[in-house]
């Protein structure tokens, strides 16, 4: 599945290849470098190719090589991530290294890449899982309403910001991998870095009134707002955990925990 490539661009495997849902990757070096090969098998994973090559590696990670199918990136070999910030003492350091690589992403630049999603289709599941299921998600479906009827001034979006996402690349800083290629209210992109569910201390007391000072500042977002994108984008990651099959309870749990914030 990915000899063509190999032979196109000369490269060296350097290790096992990682099978997702949406896409095929295989470890390699480039001319002594290490790198990932990319093979996207969505739609989307193609458009976030896009997007990767359009940011030229900056605030996210640099592509090598590129098809319409595939693309060859600089890969990390750092040791320090996020998400073992986030779990051992350094969530506020983590989090404030995740906003300045989000205002390198959305940093004005000419051209934009065609093909962006809008957040209204984005948000399409949101309101029949709300009509399906009620409780908390309603007002999660509200929020999103509210925020999609209001936008601001938009911007290129990641669309899939979390700890997973921002590498550290060594000299050249913490950058992005995976977007998937949106196009909207900035305040979208900051809204997972309350949610992802794979972080065990989102539902920690105290986490999110803590970490929404800090992303407010330096995001500089009106906390209100960015409260509002947090219930909204809970409620859409639940409803897509809802159509999987699986529990949202993690994601349900932050929107409650937001909403409560918001209204004291």
């Amino acid at each position: 599945m990915f000899t063509s490539f190999i032979d196109e661009w000369s490269l060296e495997p350097a290790g096992d290849p990682i099978l997702t849902r949406t896409s095929r990757l295989l470890p390699v070096r480039w001319r002594g470098l290490p790198a990932m090969l990319k093979v996207a098998d969505e739609p989307e994973e193609r458009s976030g190719g896009q997007l990767m090559r359009w940011w030229d590696g900056h605030g996210a990670a640099q592509v090598y090589a590129a098809t319409d199918s595939a693309i060859l990136l600089e890969r990390s070999e750092s040791r320090r991530s996020l998400f073992h910030m986030a779990m051992t003492g350094s969530d506020d350091d983590a989090t404030r290294i995740a906003c300045r690589t989000v205002a390198m992403l959305h940093a004005p630049r000419p051209s934009p890449p065609s093909g962006l999603a809008p957040l209204e289709r984005w948000f399409q599941a949101l309101a029949p899982a709300a009509g399906l299921h009620g409780g908390i998600l309603r007002t999660c479906a509200d929020a999103a309403q509210h925020l999609l009827s209001t936008p601001d001034v938009p911007v290129v979006l990641h669309g899939d910001i979390h700890h997973g996402n921002i590498l550290d690349f060594d000299a050249r800083g913490w950058l992005a991998i995976d977007p998937k290629g949106l196009c909207g209210d900035r305040g979208f992109d900051y809204a997972n870095l309350f949610c992802n569910p794979e972080l065990p201390v989102v539902t920690a007391p105290g986490r999110l009134t803590r970490q929404l000072a800090i992303v407010a500042h330096e995001a500089r977002l009106e906390p209100k707002r960015l409260l509002q994108w947090i219930i909204a984008y809970a409620g859409l990651s639940a409803a897509w955990f809802l159509g999987d099959g699986e529990s949202p309870e993690s994601t349900l749990a932050v929107a409650a925990i937001a909403d409560a914030e918001l209204r004291g």
